[in-house]
């Protein structure tokens, strides 16, 4: 995670070390998040997830303008789903990461900024290798 104030006395204090643990910990319980921001989700997948809403069963006998404001509300839930600031924190269900951290800029005096995360998942790139157990048997039985 990368969290940035605009001094490193700021850098230092517990409080601002807790809040970069914290959203540490929100990446990290949150499986969908892949964005920052909505903002800074690309306009194809966007697209594409309002391509696949308009193809949706449900929505087959809806009128055109009825459809889009359906469609539209549901791309804005998803795109929500995807960026960490719009995700309930997960200490207090009752705020956003976004409001944990603007109570931290209000608390220390200074602007911070979420600018990015990488998430490391588990066994992530590993790649198994395929093998016909049969084939593999009768090689044991042959030797």
């Amino acid at each position: 995670v990368e969290i940035n104030c605009e001094t490193d006395f700021v850098a230092r204090r517990d409080e601002f070390q807790t809040l970069v643990k914290n959203v540490a910990m929100q990446i990290a319980a949150c499986p969908n998040v892949e964005y920052v921001k909505v903002d800074d989700i690309p306009q194809e997948i966007v697209q594409k997830e309002k391509d696949i809403e308009m193809g949706r069963d449900d929505l087959g006998k809806k009128p055109e303008n009825i459809k889009e404001k359906i469609v539209q509300g549901r791309i804005d839930k998803r795109l929500k789903e995807l960026s960490l600031m719009d995700q309930p924190y997960i200490r207090d269900q009752s705020i956003t990461v976004e409001e944990l951290v603007k109570q931290c800029i209000g608390q220390l005096g200074e602007n911070i900024q979420v600018r990015r995360f990488t998430r490391y998942v588990l066994g992530e790139g590993i790649e198994k290798e395929e093998t016909n157990f049969a084939e593999e048997v009768a090689a044991q039985m042959g030797s």
